[in-house]
């Protein structure tokens, strides 16, 4: 009897640690995805913020970068302001998210995880890998994309895209057509030799 009563409670205690190692992954998965995520916060935003930034915008900013302790990483007020055309990656993923829906004139506090700015590898020796970063970031000028760069940006590349196989199917054709006038030229030049004897 004793037995079975130790099996019954060592039963419970290895459901009650289960349930407990479940609820413990859990609460670490939450925790996890919130650092994970790029946090935006608005420092200062103009009265009239009537034209927001969309991909293909170019915006002029000044920023400056630190790690969560504070050490600074770099800034560009002691330099011109920093030209950032939206879709264009020419700045850290987080940074560019950010970017999207400011206005001229608003200032962001931008808290960018790891997977969005340097990885694993991080920017040595300034940013040690797995670094979260805090940008505050000031936009300058907001300039929307023209009509022309819209068509060049959106369109183009599309048009790009549709004419490579046209262009390789034309090659292809002009192959095909070049082996089949060979052949018919030397079945030409067979059967006159064959006339000839």
């Amino acid at each position: 009897m004793a037995a079975a009563l130790l099996h019954k409670f060592t039963m419970k205690t290895r459901v009650f640690l289960l349930v407990l190692a479940v609820f413990s992954c859990a609460l670490a998965q939450v925790d996890e995805s919130e650092t994970d995520e790029l946090q935006v916060e608005t420092l200062v935003k103009p009265e009239t913020c009537s034209v927001l930034s969309t991909i293909g915008d170019t915006l002029k900013v000044h920023y400056t970068g630190k790690l969560m302790d504070g050490q600074m990483i770099d800034s560009s007020l002691s330099r011109d302001p920093l030209v950032i055309v939206l879709g264009k990656r020419t700045v850290i993923p987080g940074l560019e998210q950010s970017l999207i829906g400011v206005c001229e004139g608003q200032k962001i506090k931008a808290t960018i995880p790891s997977h969005l700015a340097y990885g694993k590898k991080g920017y040595p020796p300034t940013i040690p890998g797995d670094a979260t970063l805090e940008f505050e970031v000031e936009v300058l000028s907001l300039s929307p994309q023209t009509q022309w760069q819209k068509i060049i940006n959106d369109i183009f590349p599309l048009v790009c895209f549709a004419l490579v196989p046209m262009l390789l199917g034309l090659v292809g054709l002009y192959l095909y057509k070049k082996a089949n006038a060979q052949k018919a030229s030397k079945k030409k030049s067979k059967d006159k030799k064959s006339k000839k004897k």
